[in-house]
């Protein structure tokens, strides 16, 4: 291998690596969100607490058609319990309204877990 094919090839996995970096960082734990929402009263990360944890709602959800936009709905509004006896409460109860966006950013971290 010749010095220009060593750079082309440094180069191409240097490119791999900052790519890879970016999506981990896209990814990354929305913190202010879950503690202003107090999500952590309910959740964990990786193991059933008093609701599901971050992981197993992502493992239900994150191939569902249309489960990014129910959950949004949910965590916006609360709603009806689907794992055990335990509802979504209401925003009021867990550091008031968010907003769509911010819904977003939870869930699609919630299902990148």
């Amino acid at each position: 291998m010749n010095a220009l094919q060593s750079t082309c090839v440094n180069f191409g996995i240097v490119s791999l690596l900052v790519a890879a970096s970016n999506t981990v960082l896209a990814q990354s734990e929305p913190s202010a969100l879950i503690d202003q929402h107090h999500c952590m009263f309910c959740h964990t990360n990786d193991a059933p607490f008093l609701a599901p944890s971050f992981q197993q709602i992502s493992e239900r959800y994150r191939k569902a058609p249309n489960a990014r936009v129910m959950l949004e709905n949910k965590l916006r509004l609360g709603g009806k319990a689907h794992w055990g006896d335990i509802a979504m409460p209401l925003p009021a109860d867990r550091g008031g309204p968010i907003t769509p966006e911010d819904a977003h950013t939870l869930i699609i971290w919630v299902l990148s877990q």
